[in-house]
């Protein structure tokens, strides 16, 4: 876990303010507020939707250790309620409701890994299930009044299914309502969020306003695309997770579309942004995603784990050697089809995807291509080396 490298405060404000920073209301509100050594209670609120944190949700706890390193009272509201009811928030399709089980199998680990970023000692932990769920339907009327039909439906997510006359329920009209009223109960004098939150941040201030408090200022952050530069989404697979181990960290760094180099060194690493130009500049994409690669690997797990990710990437996708640390799986039986090998030995999800991964050039034996999901594999007495993907290798025993 590390610090920003600036030790100047005013500097420190000028990154803090500047660096992957979208939109600011109030900046200069906010600046003055951060120059007069007031105290700030700054918010951040992560629904946990999944077990496990990204890159694209690290940014925002990045920002937000900026301001603890600076003094500021971090407020990190989990999601306990509102995960249950689901953001709509740049989603083209209703998103379904989670189960209370779920949400708390979620959550199981996000302490750990809200680690790698935060000083969890220097947090303050809330779950907006402590207050939301007791609302009733009179609070929740009044809340309501403070936003149009007509408002809702400019959201651009909102206005396009519904251009398509697909449905969208009136519990997703009620989320911005959550989430601003997070802010009443714990107090914000700053929220921090993505591009695409920026209307439930306003909803917010406006709530605030409602109940006679002081506005919070709202920063918002870049958005970092995923892999294959879509908007980084678990669903979609191209994500990095925080929680990855260090091999496939940085093999997945390495496989990050060339065009996102900078915007990953600026939004993932702590870099001065001289030396990021510098080495943007050098126009050697392979040099630079290594060095991006080994930063992010090194940020999570060390520079040790870093520098044997390396090592070991250079090894298998550059020097085209297979891993020697390779897991050992026993076949099930001598001879197999080759989709049944993959699925028995966990290097695919399903058969589809077995099949898939094949069809796509994918699957290798012995570094000899296999393009045919039908193929029948007979396991020889020295084994077999099954890769599938560009990481998975395993040593296939009879």
């Amino acid at each position: 876990m590390k610090s920003s490298k600036r030790t100047n405060k005013e500097d420190k404000i000028a990154d803090l303010l500047s660096r992957g920073v979208a939109e600011i209301i109030d900046r200069e509100h906010l600046e003055k507020a951060l120059k007069s050594g007031k105290r700030l209670r700054v918010k951040l609120g992560i629904d946990p939707t999944g077990a496990k944190i990204h890159l694209g949700r690290a940014v925002a706890l990045r920002k937000l250790r900026e301001f603890q390193d600076l003094g500021h009272k971090v407020v990190l509201v989990i999601g306990g309620f509102t995960a249950q009811i689901g953001d709509p928030s740049d989603k083209l399709s209703k998103r379904p409701m989670l189960s209370e089980a779920a949400v708390r199998k979620n959550m199981t680990d996000y302490k750990r890994q809200l680690g790698k970023i935060l000083d969890l000692r220097k947090v303050e932990f809330r779950n907006n299930n402590d207050w939301l769920r007791k609302l009733n339907f009179k609070e929740i009327a009044n809340l309501a009044e403070s936003f149009s039909v007509l408002q809702m439906l400019e959201r651009r997510n909102f206005k396009d299914r519904f251009s398509r006359r697909e449905e969208i329920s009136l519990r997703e009209f009620l989320y911005p309502l959550m989430q601003g009223y997070d802010s009443v109960a714990i107090k914000a004098d700053v929220e921090l969020g993505g591009t695409d939150q920026l209307f439930n941040l306003m909803a917010g201030r406006t709530i605030q306003k409602y109940y006679g408090k002081k506005e919070q200022d709202i920063l918002v952050n870049e958005m970092l695309e995923g892999t294959d530069g879509r908007k980084m989404s678990t669903s979609w697979g191209n994500v990095i997770n925080i929680s990855d181990e260090p091999n496939d960290m940085y093999g997945k760094v390495m496989a990050v579309d060339d065009k996102l180099i900078p915007k990953y060194f600026l939004l993932c690493t702590d870099l001065p942004e001289e030396e990021i130009e510098s080495i943007v500049a050098s126009n050697n994409p392979r040099d630079a995603k290594a060095k991006l690669a080994w930063e992010i690997t090194a940020y999570y797990h060390g520079d040790e784990a870093a520098k044997g990710a390396e090592s070991h990437f250079n090894r298998v996708f550059r020097e085209k050697e297979v891993p020697l640390d390779i897991e050992t799986f026993k076949a099930p039986f001598p001879k197999t089809n080759i989709v049944d090998l993959i699925v028995a030995a966990e290097m695919a999800a399903s058969r589809s995807e077995a099949k898939r991964l094949i069809e796509q050039g994918g699957v290798s034996v012995d570094e000899k291509k296999i393009n045919d999901p039908y193929q029948t594999i007979e396991i020889p007495t020295k084994g077999i080396v099954l890769q599938v993907g560009k990481r998975k290798f395993k040593k296939i025993v009879k």
